[in-house]
């Protein structure tokens, strides 16, 4: 046995959440991304002396919106506090945030590997403000400090430290970002910042309950960085723990052209951060009203769809799976359904057409051109025998693309609706046969599998307009006689 298996790795998360609210936490600023350097700010998210915070009411149904959809409890007070410390990128020397009374308490997510289901229990998720962006790398020996991003509202969701491996990691942060956009309450893009984790890790010897001496890898915006960090951090402290060393507590940076991590410093406890109550900002009270009126404008969650199409349309779960990834797909294929009652060729349109399509054109499902009533008739063409599969994918559907006609009319008009008339078969399958005596003999000799060939040649012949039923029976007649 590797030493390493005789550890166990446990993780917790902080889940840094940005907000997709037009305007700062405290402030009118404009909270969008992509503006340049220093556009989005003011004399309050600059901290100017005199000036006062003002409450961003989204944060708080976005916040609360969040918390519902985990399972957590919506806490009715809610007080801001003062989080000081210094950074070149925070200009007030503090940040405006929720240390005794956050939002949302408890709830939690279950999380799905190959080693099983487990339940990832939230700690609680509060409200606060991001500070500005340091930017290092655009000279060799200046920091250059863009605060356009100091203000913006954030959520930070803290797990409990429930976690045992990267991959339960990576399934979590992807619900997250899936559960997010499904909310509307971010677009989750970690590429740009919106949604990203610290991990706090440490390594126990397996059966033991004390946990280890944990350290924080801050600002994970990219999983596959997160997953590597995670898997170092383990081999390092254990490493340092087989060797008789012991883990420091220390905040960690995570270098991704090394794949090592780097003391930033010693980490802070709570009572370092000079917590103290915001005095600019009253409690915020959440009524019952106010909380029902979120509950009852709540969309369907994920897991809630995915359960709904394997139970009312009995798609597979993979299948399921797969539509539910995003809100639009779900929506969409839901709105098909309401013209097919085949579910399982709209998940295959779906899926095996429309998503490549999307993602070749590099368009959301809101751009495609192709309404449901034409998608739902496509599907009842090949239902009815009247086209493949083959010709309705390959031929039907680039031309429906293009148009708005239906696709019996497209079909038609490029001479491909299949035939069973039955003398225009015949002749067909009698010439297939006359041409290939030999394979003749050889499916009479029992090579059965030769009726694909037969199948094959008779629709060539009859450019794909052959109908399979019809043909197949009229094949096995004519062979066996």
């Amino acid at each position: 046995m590797s030493v390493y298996d005789k550890y166990e790795t446990v993780i917790g998360l902080e889940v840094h959440i940005q907000l997709g609210t037009k305007s700062k936490a405290f402030c009118g600023d404009d909270a969008s991304f992509g503006a340049p350097p220093n556009t989005h700010i003011s004399t309050i998210s600059l901290g100017h002396p005199g000036t006062l915070p003002r409450l961003n009411k989204k944060q708080i149904e976005y916040a609360v919106k969040l918390g519902l959809a985990l399972g957590a409890k919506i806490s009715p007070t809610n007080n801001f506090d003062r989080k000081n410390y210094f950074y070149a990128d925070l200009p007030k020397g503090y940040q405006i945030t929720q240390d005794r009374m956050p939002i949302a308490i408890g709830g939690g997510m279950d999380v799905t590997t190959e080693a099983g289901t487990r339940h990832i229990r939230m700690h609680h998720i509060h409200m606060e403000e991001d500070a500005g962006k340091s930017i290092h790398d655009l000279a060799p020996d200046a920091t250059f400090i863009d605060l356009n991003r100091a203000g913006v509202p954030l959520l930070e969701a803290v797990t409990e430290p429930d976690f045992r491996s990267a991959q339960e990691v990576d399934v979590f942060m992807n619900a997250m970002r899936q559960l997010v956009r499904y909310l509307e309450v971010s677009d989750g893009n970690m590429q740009e910042g919106s949604l990203r984790c610290d991990c706090n890790v440490s390594v126990r010897l397996k059966g033991a309950e004390k946990y280890g001496e944990r350290c924080e890898v801050k600002n994970m915006n990219s999983m596959r960085f997160a997953r590597r960090a995670i898997e170092f951090e383990r081999k390092r402290q254990i490493d340092l723990l087989e060797a008789g060393g012991k883990v420091a507590q220390q905040t960690l940076n995570f270098d991704p052209v090394t794949g090592t991590t780097a003391p930033l410093r010693d980490k802070e406890n709570a009572h370092d951060y000079r917590y103290f109550p915001e005095p600019d900002l009253p409690p915020v009270v959440i009524s019952d009203d106010y909380l029902a009126n979120i509950k009852a404008g709540m969309p369907a969650l994920p897991w809630e769809l995915e359960e709904e199409f394997v139970e009312k349309y009995k798609l597979s779960t993979y299948n399921a799976k797969l539509l539910t990834e995003e809100k639009g797909i779900a929506l969409f294929f839901q709105a098909l359904t309401k013209h097919t009652k085949n579910y399982k060729g709209a998940a295959n349109l779906v899926i095996n057409k429309i998503n490549p399509w999307l993602s070749e054109e590099k368009k959301s499902i809101a751009e495609f051109p192709i309404n449901h009533q034409q998608l739902g008739a496509l599907i009842q063409l090949i239902d009815d025998g009247k086209v493949s599969n083959t010709i309705a994918y390959q031929r039907i559907f680039p031309e429906l693309l293009k148009t708005k006609k239906m696709p019996l009319e497209i079909a038609e008009a490029l001479n491909l609706v299949q035939s069973d008339d039955a003398d225009f078969l015949e002749k067909l399958v009698d010439e297939v046969l006359a041409k290939n005596p030999d394979k003749v003999k050889a499916y009479q000799k029992g090579k059965k599998g030769l009726i694909g060939f037969f199948m094959g040649a008779v629709m060539k012949a009859s450019k794909g307009k052959a109908a399979p039923k019809t043909t197949n029976a009229l094949l096995t007649k004519k062979l066996q006689a």
